[in-house]
């Protein structure tokens, strides 16, 4: 007996709505020799009209010559469930951001882009704080390429007492911290988002940071799982955005702005670095990257431009010799700018 000869005599039985083939209630039909076997998928509703089907279906196929053996299984069904909602949703936080204890504010110094001098504005704002009184800390929280412990002088391995806490380095009246202690000098940090994120919360919780008036936290540049982290899992006071009046680091610094925004983070003001270039030899000022971008961003954004910081060697060569400029020379016009920015901080009451 062939498969087409059964499907004719299928054909031929009646069901609700039908036959059972054209309805598309049989199922998995299979024909092997004198043996035939096939599903029935109903409503299971129906079931005791459909049994009833099943016994016509079987006397029909009984009768046929070379047919032995009829198995016939009924099986229910029900309304297919509405797919899942895939769209993407905020994990609920119920206790949201939170304070750090011992440590009154959190300020982050961020830039859209790398290469701006965010790092070397950090190092030295955090001196010029510790100068005018604060109990400053600072975390190097740019973990792919930590700069703090050369900037600030600082070499050694932080010790742990109990292996929970994590002992900070201190240097030029700042309290720090950075995941390049943990490191060999040439050793590449290869870490992914959950890695990162975890390595942040460790060095904010871990740290016996003590009391301090302000925590400054360099940030890595972009708008990633690093500043995320920062503000969704901590209370961010305020942020503080640097950038070159370069057109190209303008337009990642708008980004930058509108992270922060979007996390809910006041924005404290820009800084403008690499302003201008005076030549130590003949005088003579340049723009290097251009001049007032950033002025103009901000006024633009609505928020503080801080400071006017310029392209100048020896702020370099103080960040790469272990002692900022604010410390190496705080009577210099390049010290100045930045003690500028730390008075005005205090003095509105952001660190």
């Amino acid at each position: 007996m062939s498969r087409e000869q059964v499907l004719e005599v299928l054909k031929g039985i009646d069901a609700p709505g039908g036959d059972i083939v054209s309805t598309g209630v049989m199922r998995a039909l299979n024909v092997d020799g004198g043996s035939v076997r096939f599903v029935m998928e109903i409503n299971p509703a129906q079931a005791s009209a459909y049994e009833g089907v099943k016994a016509q279906a079987e006397t029909a196929l009984t009768a046929l010559d070379g047919i032995e053996n009829v198995a016939i299984v009924l099986t229910g069904h029900t309304e297919k469930a509405p797919p899942p909602d895939l769209k993407p949703q905020r994990p609920a936080d119920p206790k949201g951001p939170q304070k750090v204890p011992g440590i009154d504010r959190i300020l982050a110094i961020a830039s859209g882009k790398g290469g701006v001098g965010k790092s070397t504005v950090s190092a030295n704002l955090a001196c010029a704080l510790a100068q005018q009184g604060r109990r400053v800390g600072l975390l190097d929280a740019d973990v792919y390429g930590p700069s703090q412990p050369r900037m600030l002088g600082v070499s050694g391995r932080p010790a742990s007492p109990d292996g929970k806490t994590i002992l900070p380095m201190r240097n030029h009246g700042v309290t720090m911290m950075s995941i390049g202690l943990m490191m060999n000098d040439d050793q590449a940090v290869v870490w992914r988002g959950p890695m990162l994120m975890g390595a942040l919360q460790q060095m904010m919780t871990q740290v016996q940071w003590g009391a301090l008036d302000v925590l400054i936290v360099d940030l890595p540049p972009g708008t990633g799982d690093v500043q995320m982290t920062l503000a969704q899992k901590f209370v961010v006071d305020g942020a503080i955005v640097v950038s070159t009046p370069q057109d190209v680091a303008l337009l990642d610094a708008r980004k930058g702005v509108d992270m922060f925004q979007q996390l809910h983070v006041p924005i404290v003001g820009m800084i403008e670095n690499m302003s201008t270039h005076i030549c130590s030899n003949c005088g003579h000022e340049e723009h290097v990257f251009g001049h007032g971008g950033v002025k103009a961003e901000a006024e633009k954004l609505g928020v503080p431009l801080l400071a006017e910081v310029p392209l100048d060697l020896q702020i370099r060569l103080a960040a790469d010799g272990g002692a900022p400029i604010a410390v190496s020379q705080p009577d210099s016009p390049q010290a100045k700018a930045f003690q500028d920015v730390a008075a005005g901080l205090v003095a509105q009451g952001a660190a």
